[in-house]
């Protein structure tokens, strides 16, 4: 399966109200992404003024954007992170979801995983 991280630029100091951001994440009501694919997985990391989540997937990484974007429980950590990043991020559109999310990607090096059972 693909993975993804994307990151943001998170002000100094303020980690622990991060950390409470993601305390209250709403997941979707569905994985299943209605363009194509799945979101199996998603994981948060925080240290100093970087955050990243990563996303394991399947299907088409924009559609998956998509779906995220469109996402109340997404929308609403967008949106309570906003004070605590040091630059800002379009998240208020489905395209600026999508632009911000791709703009935000760490470059993949390389992926392993155990073959899973079907």
């Amino acid at each position: 399966m693909p993975y993804v991280a994307i990151t943001y630029d998170i002000k100094s100091g303020c980690e622990d109200e991060v950390a409470e951001v993601f305390a209250d994440f709403q997941r979707p009501k569905s994985a299943v992404v209605p363009d194509g694919g799945r979101i199996l997985a998603t994981a948060v990391f925080i240290r100093d003024a970087t955050l990243v989540r990563f996303i394991e997937y399947e299907g088409d990484l924009d559609a998956v954007a998509r779906f995220m974007a469109m996402q109340p429980g997404v929308r609403e950590v967008e949106r309570k992170l906003a004070p605590f990043l040091n630059n800002p991020r379009d998240t208020g559109t489905v395209e600026g979801f999508v632009r911000t999310f791709r703009a935000s990607m760490l470059r993949c090096i390389t992926q392993f995983a155990v073959p899973r059972a079907a």
